[in-house]
């Protein structure tokens, strides 16, 4: 028997119904329903009449609307993951690049409001889509145990504490206050609140005050 398609892959036999702009289409089309209402209420039939066009086309790409929310959040974690760079590269001070992320994280949610909210809404009670989101999240964990094993100071000041489960609490704090922005709950809804909060809370447990320059094996 067939293996049932899931949201890490969409559908590529048979005869193509239309061309891959189609597939932008329909990606974009529920990115903008995102934007006004929850992936719960979404259908496929609102997709369809949004991105104007078949069924056959639809299912011709996505086995389902989670395999949609996949393809949308996976983009916007790669916009995540390039926020994340100067501090991952040890490209300036750490604060410096750890503030510089959490910034571009912060503008990237607002970007991406409605997907973004709407795996994490929806990955406690979706197998499927829980899969998909702690993978992507384990992206960020991974690179930060990378960059805090490569770090001396860092590394002296978590002493023996377990590092993945630093990264891990760190990563998944941002995530939910990220979230609780995004839903415009304050205080995190104001952004300068936002950064600061995650900002100290990094700096803080991987590096304690005064924290200045590159930081250096």
């Amino acid at each position: 028997m067939p293996s049932k398609p899931t949201v890490r892959s969409a559908r590529r036999s048979g005869p193509a119904p239309g061309s891959a702009e189609l597939r932008e289409r329909i990606l974009s089309a529920t990115r903008e329903l995102l934007r006004e209402q929850r992936f719960d209420g979404l259908s496929v039939a609102d997709i369809l009449n949004a991105a104007g066009v078949s069924r056959a086309s639809f299912y011709f790409y996505f086995p389902g609307k989670q395999a949609v929310l996949g393809e949308l959040v996976r983009e916007a974690v790669a916009g995540g993951q390039q926020a994340a760079r100067p501090w991952i590269d040890q490209e300036q001070d750490p604060v410096t690049a750890l503030r510089s992320g959490v910034a571009d994280g912060a503008r990237l949610w607002s970007e991406n409001a409605g997907v973004l909210m709407a795996i994490v809404e929806s990955w406690g009670s979706d197998p499927e889509l829980r899969e998909l989101w702690v993978e992507q999240m384990n992206l960020f964990t991974d690179a930060a145990v990378a960059r805090i094993e490569s770090d001396a100071k860092a590394r002296r000041r978590l002493g023996s504490k377990d590092v993945r489960a630093v990264a891990a609490s760190l990563t998944w704090m941002g995530e939910r206050l990220y979230y609780l922005a995004a839903a415009g709950v304050p205080p995190f809804d104001d952004e300068e609140v936002l950064v600061d909060t995650l900002t100290n809370a990094w700096t803080s447990i991987l590096y304690g005050d005064g924290v200045t320059g590159p930081q250096s094996v």
